[in-house]
């Protein structure tokens, strides 16, 4: 009894339980007045009879309430996506299979709304493997959805943006809104993306068949053709500049050839002065085509894996011994400095000897007679930034070439690493190169994810410090 009072308690905070009793009890009221009034029953009897009426309806709808407000308190749980037990033990026929209705009703939308789910997921996993950028539109052009390529290259916060604001580009706003009006099915276009670091990209506007749940009536896929443009017009100038480089020899040799068969034909000493330029011509060539197939494996060779262990000490050494005859032919001392016990680093050995064998060659190449190249090497924090390349993070070895050669003036240092680039001062002193070793040097770090920086001062001479990665990450 006293958890029935206990129950019948709660069920009225909840429900107001009374009002209905009461409301149930109404006619009787109505009832015993008229009896009242006729005065066929005494008025205490009457009061009886009414208190009587109104215990019976207590009694008797209480079970039928309290069943009905667990069942209540069970759907909305269900509904706040809790997972409740209907803890009251039904009585009524039609109550309990109300409440299996509800439990089947629920068990179906969960099983539905997990697969829904499951699929959405797969779904977006597989739109984020796509390397280029996807984005969905609205009718109106606000983007609904993106891939993870898309977010990366426009920003994690483009859903909801209008397509307008992010590429504020004529040419590919008026082809976005030919497919949102229905006025063609698909667009394709190359366009230049200004806001986005002057980036060139291809863009392929489709029109879906219908409207998908998302609102979404067009994808417009996008990709980067900046790279590519840049690595055609770099072979283009380099085919260019290749071309005019072994013009200028073969034009030398050509011309003395013609000159031998003909005027000095039957001149000895003429003959022996042609000579020895043709052979210069036919070196310089020949270091020419060298380097230019060098720069080539080594552009192609981007991609390349990085796996030698390679010990820097090492490395000067055998280019030291390589090149030491040269510095004795031209009065040069080559001096080591090496500050404390260097790790070796992960690299590509051959090309990391030819950074140094290039840098060190230029050294004593430019260098003044009876002067010292001081190569030293050490362990830095860190690599310090190059506007446009990957560097790498973590501890490096730097290693400094430093001849006292004549100052180079700022426009010159900013043009050193051009391919076929030359200072004319050294074209005047009739010192050979090819003008690619640079070129050859600054590619190959940064194929390693390193830097290469020069300095040159009047009372210091020229140096040039590459940066090399221990580890590549």
């Amino acid at each position: 009894m006293k958890n029935y009072f206990k129950a019948l308690l709660q069920l009225e905070k909840e429900s107001e339980f009374s009002k209905r009793v009461l409301l149930l009890s109404f006619p009787f009221v109505v009832f015993l007045t008229f009896m009242l009034c006729l005065k066929l029953m005494e008025p205490l009897t009457c009061f009886l009879v009414y208190i009587a009426v109104v215990i019976f309806n207590m009694f008797a709808l209480f079970p039928v309430s309290y069943e009905l407000q667990s069942l209540r308190k069970y759907i909305y749980s269900l509904a706040n996506d809790e997972k409740p037990q209907l803890k009251t033990r039904l009585s009524g026929h039609d109550t309990k299979e109300l409440a299996e209705a509800i439990s089947s009703i629920h068990r179906l939308w969960t099983s539905k709304t997990d697969t829904l789910k499951a699929q959405t997921i797969s779904g977006a996993a597989v739109l984020d493997t796509v390397p280029d950028p996807l984005l969905m539109l609205d009718n109106k052009g606000y983007i609904t959805n993106c891939n993870m390529a898309a977010r990366q290259f426009l920003g994690n916060n483009i859903i909801g943006q209008n397509i307008d604001g992010i590429f504020a580009t004529n040419i590919f706003i008026a082809s976005v809104e030919k497919v949102l009006k229905n006025k063609s099915d698909s667009e394709t276009l190359l366009f230049h993306a200004k806001k986005h670091n002057n980036r060139h990209l291809y863009a392929h506007i489709n029109r879906l068949p219908v409207i998908s749940q998302s609102r979404t009536v067009a994808v417009v896929s996008l990709y980067d053709t900046t790279k590519a443009l840049s690595l055609e017009k770099m072979q283009s100038d380099f085919v260019a500049n290749a071309s005019h480089e072994l013009r200028t020899p073969l034009s030398v040799i050509s011309g003395f050839i013609d000159t031998l068969q003909t005027t000095a034909h039957d001149d000895a000493d003429a003959r022996d002065a042609f000579l020895n330029i043709m052979r210069e011509q036919a070196d310089y060539m020949s270091a020419l085509i060298e380097d230019l197939l060098s720069l080539s494996r080594i552009e192609m060779g981007q991609d390349k894996e990085l796996k030698d262990k390679v010990n820097m000490a090492e490395v000067i050494d055998d280019v030291v011994q390589a090149l030491k005859i040269k510095a004795f032919q031209n009065s040069i001392n080559i001096k080591i400095v090496e500050q404390g016990k260097l790790p070796k680093i992960i690299g590509d050995n051959q090309q990391i000897h030819q950074i140094v064998q290039n840098l060190l060659d230029n050294a004593i190449k430019y260098a003044q007679q009876h002067t010292e190249v001081l190569v030293e090497l050490k362990v830095v924090e860190k690599i310090p930034q190059a506007a446009g390349s990957e560097i790498a993070s973590g501890k490096a070895i730097s290693v400094s070439f430093n001849n006292k050669g004549a100052k180079i003036d700022k426009e010159n240092l900013a043009r050193l690493t051009e391919k076929f680039y030359r200072m004319q001062i050294h074209k005047d002193m009739k010192i050979k190169g090819t003008g690619l070793g640079l070129s050859i040097a600054k590619q190959i770090i940064m194929h390693h994810h390193g830097n290469l920086t020069v300095t040159s001062t009047s009372y210091n001479g020229t140096t040039f410090t590459v940066y090399l990665p221990i580890k590549q990450n």
